[in-house]
């Protein structure tokens, strides 16, 4: 009796038992790739001015969202649009202060004048990228390289100065350039991925000068970008 039992219950559920494994089996041709984004860089500032030096580690913080559009049936090939966030510092010895007008003014200072001296900056992004990837719909571990240009709109920035007898901060600093744009770069294989970002622009407006001169030093971002699905 019992074993009459056991093949009738048997027999209910191996339709369910088979369905989960033919379930388990299907593949998702129509997959999409590493739309979720986080990374950290190290932040370097090019064509800097004479006697000036960056200090201490800069770094940078980014996170966003990227839609991938494959444009080739093997799905090998993409481009990628979206939107993200991006806070950078910058530890240097470029002293931005205010006159008694109100108008920002630039100084360089000598390394024992200060012990701490940085600008921060806060961005949204519009990254575009063309991607090119070894996935297939069944393997999770491949190589990328993505390539783009990337687009920021700076909705905040502060300096921090501080010495031995004074702190200073100051915020929304009009003389940044408020929209960044540079090209990007992606490189790696799995979880880690080389990522650099060149920056077009410099950071400053044009009416930003030291002793007379623009200042015109541009970001170079070098770092570790993590993709998820």
């Amino acid at each position: 009796m019992r074993l009459i039992i056991f093949c009738c219950i048997a027999f209910i559920f191996s339709p369910l038992t088979f369905g989960q494994v033919e379930a388990s089996t299907i593949v998702d041709s129509l997959y999409k790739e590493d739309q979720f984004y986080v990374g950290v860089t190290y932040n370097v500032l090019g064509n800097m001015p004479e006697g000036m030096s960056q200090n201490g580690f800069s770094s940078g913080f980014h996170f966003g969202f990227i839609k991938d559009m494959p444009i080739n049936k093997n799905r090998n090939w993409a481009l990628g649009f979206g939107i993200g966030y991006s806070a950078n510092s910058f530890n240097q010895n470029l002293f931005i202060s205010k006159d008694q007008q109100g108008e920002t003014t630039f100084e360089l200072l000598g390394n024992s004048e200060f012990t701490k001296n940085k600008f921060s900056t806060h961005l949204i992004e519009v990254p575009f990228e063309l991607r090119w990837r070894t996935s297939t719909p069944e393997t999770y571990k491949f190589w990328r390289i993505y390539t783009g240009f990337k687009l920021g709109y700076l909705i905040a920035s502060s300096t921090k100065f501080a010495n031995s007898s004074e702190s200073l901060k100051q915020t929304n600093i009009s003389d940044f350039d408020t929209l960044q744009y540079g090209l990007t770069m992606s490189v790696g294989y799995n979880t880690w991925n080389v990522h650099v970002y060149y920056g077009l622009n410099p950071l400053f407006e044009k009416s930003a000068k030291l002793d007379g001169e623009p200042i015109d030093f541009k970001a170079l971002k070098i770092g570790i970008m993590f993709y998820l699905l």
